[in-house]
C-alpha cells in the first residue's frame, strides 16, 4: 500500500502494560493500560481503554442471479431496542459467530446459512472484512455473497436452544436497497454487502451464474421442523 493510506505504525510500536478483565459472560470486556508512539515522534503518556472481546463473525449476502432478488433475515437485537425507527426487529444479513476451535469464516458462512434459512451454499465470494467498532471493540467480521434459489427459499427457522426465531425475507435487490435508504435496514455488514453488490453487480452476477454452471449450491432437503429444537 502506497502513499498517505499506508500506516507507519504497527503493533511494536504499541506497549501493554497491563490488561485486566472487568466482565466475562458471553462476550468480555478488558481494560487495558498501555503506551504508543506519536505521530510527531516519541511516546504517549499511559492511558486506559476498554475493548469488547467477541468471537469473529461472518455474515452472507445470499442473491440470486437469476431474478435479482436477495435474501434477508428478520430476527429480534437487543442492541435495537430503543431504536426509534424499526425496534428491535433487525433485518439482515445470515450471519453468526466462529464458536469451534479452528473453524474457518467459510465454514460458518455455510452453516448459519444452513441453520437460518434451510439452505445450502458454496462457492462463496469475498466481500470484505472489516471491525465492528474499533474505538471499543475487537470484533473482527467477514462478509461473503452466495447464490441461492428465491423460488424455493422462505420461512422461519433458527435454533430454538438459543432462542432465536427468524424469519425469511426475500426481495428484490432494489427494494433491499430503498430499505437502506430509507433506514429499514440500519446495521453496518447489510449496508456495506448491499452497496457492495450494487457497485459490483455485473461480475458478481458472472460469477455466481459461472458457480452455477459447474455444480455450484443445492437447496436443502431439510424442513422448517428440524431448525426448531
Amino acid at each position: 500500500m502506497q502513499g498517505e493510506v499506508a500506516s507507519g505504525f504497527g503493533k511494536n510500536d504499541v506497549e501493554i502494560l497491563e490488561t485486566v478483565n472487568c466482565y466475562t459472560g458471553f462476550m468480555r470486556i478488558d481494560r487495558v493500560r498501555l503506551k504508543c508512539r506519536l505521530f510527531q515522534g516519541g511516546w504517549s503518556k499511559e492511558f486506559s481503554r476498554e475493548v469488547l472481546r467477541r468471537d469473529p463473525g461472518v455474515g452472507v449476502l445470499l442473491y440470486d442471479p437469476h431474478l435479482d432478488k436477495v435474501l434477508l433475515v428478520e430476527q429480534f437485537r437487543i442492541g435495537c431496542l430503543n431504536d426509534a425507527r424499526n425496534g428491535p426487529w433487525a433485518l439482515e444479513l445470515v450471519a453468526g459467530l466462529l464458536d469451534e476451535e479452528g473453524e474457518a469464516p467459510g465454514d460458518v458462512a455455510i452453516r448459519e446459512t444452513f441453520e437460518e434459512t434451510g439452505l445450502q451454499v458454496n462457492g462463496l465470494l469475498p466481500i470484505c472484512e472489516y471491525y465492528n467498532s474499533p474505538g471499543g471493540s475487537a470484533e473482527k467480521m467477514t462478509v461473503y455473497c452466495a447464490s441461492f434459489d428465491s423460488t424455493k427459499a422462505g420461512g422461519i427457522f433458527g435454533l430454538q436452544t438459543e432462542s432465536e426465531n427468524i424469519r425469511s425475507v426475500v426481495v428484490s435487490r432494489i427494494e433491499a436497497q430503498q430499505a437502506v435508504a430509507g433506514g429499514r435496514i440500519n446495521n453496518a455488514m447489510s449496508i456495506i454487502a448491499l452497496q457492495w453488490l450494487q457497485l459490483t453487480l455485473e461480475t458478481t452476477k458472472a460469477a455466481l451464474l459461472a458457480q452455477q454452471d459447474a455444480g455450484g449450491p443445492q437447496h436443502s432437503s431439510r424442513t422448517k421442523a428440524d431448525f426448531r429444537s
